[in-house]
């Protein structure tokens, strides 16, 4: 029988982790799965000897309170390969741990597979050279992902990205509008008032996954909602709050914004359907919107020290997924100091004004066709399957 080990770190690995998983056991029933991944990949059939969900966290100086405890982990997951002796290792983003326990794993002689691989074309090729190093294969959700890795001499099996399976809402826009208790129409083709702008848009705010981009991005999200609700008081804004997140944070800080706030628990594809424009926390979710065709203003801000250190390091023109994979600035971005309510709430009330929307709109339908096709767990399951032979490995 087959083993694997996967590990997966933030909330947006365990979901892949998990498409990956029911992929796995559908080419190969009685597969055996165990590591570090979350809720999701668990209910897949994962055995989840640790789950990190909790406590992930974005940035150098963010990681530190958590060091010791992925240590710790680190060392209990050679352990388990010691023990069980698994066919492969599947790391699964994540790549401040996941570096390390590819590097592990290939000092004991356990081939290893990188989905969600480090972003290697916006930090520097190191990380790309170190894999390479490693015979780590690359399982590439981008085709500007894939090139880097080959070109840093690894094995790269381009998968397209699992997102286009994924994205789709659970009705049509109104009926999704109606279950949420929000207007029935959108943005008119008529009717709009003499500026141009809607009467009553419908706004998502999505501040992040993580307890720590909560804090940071949604009290300026609020700010800006403020902003816009006095320029059309019949505006609705709705949260899709992660499963990571605890409402009572997510409530505790909607009090203190002084806007009322939908929060869905969860619904995160209807929210943005049913949305006419979006305020997102760049990471997954810009890259989310793109794809359901919403015009989004991207923010993004870290700790003082984590920004100057990633000054630094970042080698992308762009930060917003959609504007990285189209090679040109469609969505807004505000980074750092940028991020205020005043420039959130401009920025928004620009991405409402019909001509401009149908412009971004326009656009973001390219960000599908430059993805690839349907069906990247499928590919990657296939591709895992082909290397790891436990034939090969001499165990059962």
């Amino acid at each position: 029988m087959t083993r694997l080990l996967l590990s997966a770190g933030e909330a947006s690995g365990d979901l892949n982790g998990a498409d990956l998983v029911r992929a796995l056991a559908s080419l190969a029933p009685g597969i055996e799965l165990f590591g570090m991944g979350g809720p999701l990949m668990e209910a897949a059939g994962v055995e989840v000897l640790f789950d990190p969900t909790a406590i992930s966290t974005v940035g150098f100086t963010e990681a530190l309170r958590s060091v010791s405890v992925l240590r710790r982990v680190l060392a209990r997951l050679g352990e388990a390969m010691e023990a069980r002796r698994p066919h492969g290792v599947i790391c699964i983003d994540y790549p401040g741990f996941n570096m390390r326990l590819a590097a592990l794993a290939r000092s004991k002689g356990i081939p290893v597979l990188y989905y969600f691989s480090p972003s290697a074309w916006a930090w520097g090729r190191a990380r790309a050279r170190k894999l390479a190093e490693l015979g780590v294969t690359i399982l590439a959700v981008f085709p500007f992902e894939a090139d880097v890795y080959r070109e840093a001499g690894a094995e790269v099996v381009f998968v397209g990205h699992p997102l286009l399976d994924r994205v789709r809402p659970s009705a049509g826009r109104e009926q999704v509008r109606r279950e949420l208790g929000l207007p029935d129409a959108g943005l008119p083709e008529d009717g709009l008032p003499e500026d141009g702008l809607p009467e009553a848009p419908v706004i998502a705010l999505l501040p992040g996954s993580r307890r720590h981009e909560l804090q940071q991005l949604l009290p300026p999200m609020l700010a800006a909602a403020r902003l816009v609700a006095e320029e059309r008081p019949g505006a609705r804004f709705v949260l899709p709050m992660a499963y990571t997140l605890h409402r009572p944070d997510v409530e505790r800080l909607i009090a203190a914004g002084g806007v009322p706030v939908t929060v869905v628990e969860g619904r995160t594809y209807d929210v943005l359907h049913a949305a006419d424009a979006a305020l997102i926390g760049m990471g997954t979710a810009t890259l989310e919107a793109a794809l359901l065709g919403v015009p989004h203003v991207a923010c993004y801000r870290v700790s003082g020290a984590t920004y100057q250190v990633a000054r630094f390091l970042v080698k992308v023109p762009y930060y917003a997924m959609p504007n990285i994979v189209l090679g040109r600035r469609v969505v807004p971005e505000l980074i750092q100091a940028q991020v205020s309510g005043e420039n959130l709430a401009r920025e928004l009330l620009g991405l409402l004004v019909p001509e401009r929307r149908a412009a971004v709109k326009a656009e973001l339908a390219q960000v599908r066709t430059r993805l690839g096709e349907g069906g990247a767990a499928g590919r990657a399951a296939a591709a895992v399957l082909q290397r790891v032979r436990p034939e090969a490995a001499g165990t059962s």
